[in-house]
């Protein structure tokens, strides 16, 4: 049983995807604290005068301290999703698999979104099935976990009988590898080396939305992440 553990990301890299290509099991880490400026409710894409910073803005004021990741509120008073859809449309357009994907996402930017995890959870799960990983997504909000940073990455572990944790790099920071060695898990620490691939505008430049492999790649996009 191989576990993997990430927050939910607002169209996320390459990296994200690879980590739950790789598991059995991926947990999407939604029960803890939201931090500002983290990649939970924004992204980048690939514009024509070169990246590209999307945000969904989010209402935070008076809450942080109390404020989990699946209790977040989009501020609609805020013309987001007009900026969003015109961003991908101008950018992706012409890419090679336009058609494929950009009715879809005309769809999302067209509905009204009140929580960040409705809108995360439903283009996650197009991007997942448009790159045919099929591991099992479980979100920790439904979960009964109470400890935190390495506790709570080794609780859900043992939930889940891992015998391998998949780490993001930074894991190195914080994890107690020894609680994890007495556990009888094994912790992966992933270093992803980020593939070079055909963009649509200029020159290559990486750790873009996933989206922007989708658009250029096609059904190529499992193979090259």
């Amino acid at each position: 049983m191989i576990i993997s553990i990430n927050q939910p990301a607002y169209l996320p890299w390459l990296g994200y995807f690879d980590r739950i290509k790789n598991s059995d099991i991926h947990i999407v880490l939604d029960h803890v604290q939201f931090e500002k400026n983290s990649m939970v409710n924004r992204n980048k894409v690939r514009t024509q005068q070169g990246e590209s910073l999307l945000t969904v803005p989010v209402i935070t004021k008076g809450k942080f301290g109390n404020l989990p990741i699946s209790e977040l509120t989009i501020d609609n008073n805020k013309p987001w999703k007009k900026k969003h859809w015109k961003s991908i449309e101008a950018t992706y357009r012409k890419a090679p698999f336009a058609k494929d994907h950009i009715g879809f996402f005309e769809e999302v930017y067209a509905q009204d979104w009140d929580k960040l995890n409705g809108l995360n959870a439903h283009i996650n799960n197009y991007i997942l099935k448009a790159l045919n990983i099929k591991s099992k997504i479980i979100y920790s909000s439904s979960l009964d976990v109470h400890n935190k940073k390495s506790d709570l990455v080794l609780e859900i572990c043992k939930i889940y009988n891992a015998k391998t944790y998949i780490s993001g790099a930074l894991g190195r920071d914080y994890l107690d590898l020894s609680t994890f060695e007495d556990a009888n898990i094994n912790v992966v620490f992933q270093d992803y080396n980020h593939p070079i691939y055909n963009q649509v505008h200029g020159d290559f430049i990486p750790y873009m939305s996933v989206i922007d492999l989708l658009f250029n790649a096609g059904s190529e996009a499992r193979n090259i992440i």
